[in-house]
């Protein structure tokens, strides 16, 4: 992302300068202090680790968990020794309560520091996350406007229809001349801004699919609140669709290739949808977006011939896709998407976020696993088994090959009995990432995942915690090691306030929250609060965005418009929240 003023024109950017100064004055007067004890804000399960975290603590060597509102002292304990990292001077010493299982609403008290916010222990304990994080996706739905009846207070016209869009010159072909017009609307606004990039829905899409199929019963009864037909249809997978469809729109029906974004010229200003007005582009097509939709659509196929009454021909017109799309790419098997080169041969210049790519191995993984999951076919057997050589790693925008692996273990069952063998090699890397995550849980300062490593506090941290958190999940669901799911939770309870800012990065959970995330649907609403259920990027020591932040590491944040470096929002940070929290829910109520 770009300075926000460069969005503006001059006489804008003064104006919103000034609101600023006024706005953020009286909200530092509002803000929570960090408490000296940090932990998960929205509480434990009974079963699972339990730990809080004492921040620069004082000498004292016990805790005390205190029931509520009687304090009445049930559970003692003893602090861990001194903890600190090899790239902070922070100290920590850990107080783990797992031992303690009892529902009910607690504190925790130390000798000489402040006492803890009260918390719960509880089954179901993540509910209202889980609702909200996928319900966050309703409000980033482009092209429509969101009714007071679902949206509440966060109700907005219509923006960006997308029914008119032009066709970029590094986007013709024989059968789309520049500057002639396609309708590409639909699908949800990338992050803070409200463009639409293929090679960020692709991931989301999936991790929205991939929780489906993992956890399809516990889905079939979540109700979170958005509209749709009274089709037996879950609600996870009636959001998947509005992006589908918009995936879909985005080929070239002529040769199967896929433009690459929907796109201004250069990014709106912090406005409202409806008042955004600049012409859009489809741009570029490129190898990555074309593996992408052959990917999410053979998935899609899948799941989606099993509702065929209430998306009637949705399935074949997915596999359809897929196959055209991967044809494309067989005979474009490396067009990168390069905005700087393009910017260079068109007066159309293009400044909104490039999402750029040059390896594309993890592509081909990830879409002929989902094709050979889908069709059984030898042709994608051999492409996969081709590549299967290749480092396992964790997933982003741009390494997506992990995807392709949970799909064919996830798919196990279903493949021809020749292919079957190839999973156990697979199992093997998720373990051992898995165990290297595992460990990281076992020995770190915070008793998380995350943190590990000082390379974990970049762009969009969070979402590698929570991608984290999916792995592991993974590798408990066929291996049945309880170990992964505590490691597992211990990133959720990170990103939900056990950690060194004592923040709850989720936007509207738990007791300190993101108030100014770098969000243009809630900043320009004129709303207090912003959209609920966002997971801003987190602590990012590479501060792009140029601001003041904390020389720490683990503090490199700030609750500010202007942060885009820690506190924008994306679409492929929330697609694992959701993941994580209703997997963590579906897997404890099972437990019952």
């Amino acid at each position: 992302m770009k300075n926000i003023c460069s969005m503006m024109n001059g006489v804008m950017c003064k104006l919103f300068l000034i609101g600023l100064l006024l706005f953020t004055t009286a909200v530092f007067a509002q803000q929570v202090a960090t408490p000296k004890i940090v932990l998960n804000q929205s509480g434990y399960y009974p079963k699972l680790e339990k730990s809080a975290v004492i921040l620069n603590p004082v000498s004292e060597s016990k805790f005390e968990l205190l029931s509520m509102p009687d304090r009445k002292v049930v559970y003692t304990g003893v602090l861990s020794e001194l903890k600190t990292t090899q790239y902070s001077n922070i100290k920590t010493k850990l107080a783990d309560f797992s031992a303690f299982d009892q529902p009910g609403h607690y504190i925790i008290h130390v000798d000489g520091v402040p006492e803890s916010p009260v918390f719960k222990i509880t089954d179901h304990v993540n509910h209202d996350l889980a609702m909200a994080a996928l319900k966050a996706f309703y409000y980033q739905r482009a092209s429509t406007a969101l009714d007071v009846t679902y949206a509440g207070k966060w109700y907005r016209a219509a923006g960006h229809p997308d029914t008119s869009v032009y066709i970029h010159p590094s986007a013709a072909s024989k059968n789309r001349k520049v500057d002639s017009k396609i309708n590409v609307s639909g699908g949800w606004y990338d992050a803070g801004d409200y463009n639409k990039y293929v090679v960020n829905s692709g991931i989301s899409t999936s991790t929205l699919l991939s929780a489906y199929e993992d956890f399809p019963e516990y889905f079939g009864g979540q109700e979170v609140h958005i509209p749709h037909a009274k089709n037996k249809v879950p609600d996870v997978l009636t959001e998947a669709v509005y992006n589908l469809r918009w995936m879909l729109k985005m080929q070239d029906p002529g040769d199967g290739g896929v433009y690459h974004k929907c796109t201004n010229l250069d990014f709106d200003g912090m406005v409202m949808p409806d008042q955004a007005l600049s012409k859009r582009y489809v741009v570029a097509k490129g190898t990555a977006a074309t593996l992408n939709l052959a990917a999410v659509a053979a998935q899609a196929y899948r799941i989606f011939k099993l509702f065929p009454e209430q998306y009637p021909g949705l399935a074949d017109s997915c596999l359809l896709a897929s196959r055209n799309a991967w044809r494309w790419a067989l005979n474009n098997p490396n067009v990168v998407y390069d905005q700087d080169l393009l910017n260079k041969t068109s007066d159309l210049k293009v400044n909104t976020g490039a999402y750029g790519d040059t390896n594309f191995e993890d592509e081909w993984i990830w879409a002929s696993a989902e094709l050979l999951a889908s069709t059984g076919e030898q042709a994608y057997y051999n492409a996969f088994f081709a590549r299967l050589n290749a480092p396992v790693s964790l997933p982003s925008w741009s390494n997506v090959g992990i995807l392709g692996y949970y799909t064919l273990i996830r798919c196990e069952r279903q493949l021809p009995e020749s292919y079957k063998s190839i999973t156990s090699i697979l199992k093997k890397k998720i373990l051992t990432l898995a165990d290297r995550y595992l460990n990281a849980f076992k020995t770190g300062v915070y008793h998380t995942v995350i943190g590990a490593s000082l390379n974990d506090f970049a762009w969009g941290s969070n979402s590698s915690a929570m991608n984290q958190s999916i792995a592991l999940i993974n590798a408990y669901l066929f291996s049945k090691n309880e170990a992964y799911l505590d490691a597992a939770v211990s990133n959720l309870d990170y990103v939900l306030g056990k950690n060194a800012t004592g923040y709850s990065f989720v936007t509207g959970i738990g007791y300190k929250s993101p108030m100014h995330p770098h969000h243009r649907l809630s900043f320009a609403d004129g709303i207090a609060e912003p959209i609920p259920g966002l997971l801003v990027g987190g602590p990012n020591r590479e501060k792009q965005d140029g601001l003041k932040y904390d020389s720490e590491p683990e503090l490199s944040y700030l609750d500010d418009v202007n942060s885009y470096a820690s506190n924008e929002i994306a679409i492929n940070w929330n697609a694992p929240l959701v993941y994580v929290a209703n997997a963590m829910e579906c897997i404890e109520k099972g437990k019952k």
